[in-house]
């Protein structure tokens, strides 16, 4: 029986270092180790910094972030499934195949779906999926480096 999980804001504030207004991941809603698979979420709210400038009048989430979500719900993956990984960095490496599908709104919950780490040394590939509702919203492969990190 494959171990599924959930995590908390608190749990995932142990797990990776970004704080406020960084921190792009507010549950893990399934952690699965066997399927290398997880899946979290993030709520948009209008509260966020991003909002008064992109694009005032007409709110949307900036890609940026989007990947970035995406690449924190790896990262909580990676750490908590390796216990090597509990005191790395990883870092943003690189992005393949990257597609923006529909704008995500305040209001809306990102669903962020990673599967499928490959681990080549201190690289890690997957592909990550964002949707809102059932409507894909960004996906992309992203390759991150794990490296020693101060505060990891």
């Amino acid at each position: 029986m494959a171990e599924k999980l959930e995590l908390s804001i608190k749990e995932i504030m142990e797990l990776i270092p970004h704080r406020y207004p960084f921190l792009m991941i507010d549950r893990v809603l399934e952690l699965d180790p066997e399927r290398e698979y997880i899946k979290a979420i993030k709520q948009i709210s209008i509260n966020e910094p991003y909002f008064q400038g992109h694009f005032p009048g007409n709110p949307i989430m900036p890609g940026v972030l989007i990947i970035e979500a995406m690449a924190q719900a790896g990262a909580i993956y990676l750490k908590k499934v390796f216990p090597e990984c509990q005191d790395k960095l990883f870092v943003l490496a690189g992005l393949e195949n990257v597609r923006f599908k529909n704008p995500v709104y305040p209001g809306d919950t990102l669903i962020i779906e990673a599967e499928k780490f490959k681990r080549k040394g201190h690289i890690i590939r997957t592909t990550v999926t964002a949707k809102v509702e059932e409507k894909v919203v960004a996906q992309a492969e992203i390759i991150a480096a794990m490296v020693e990190g101060k505060d990891a």
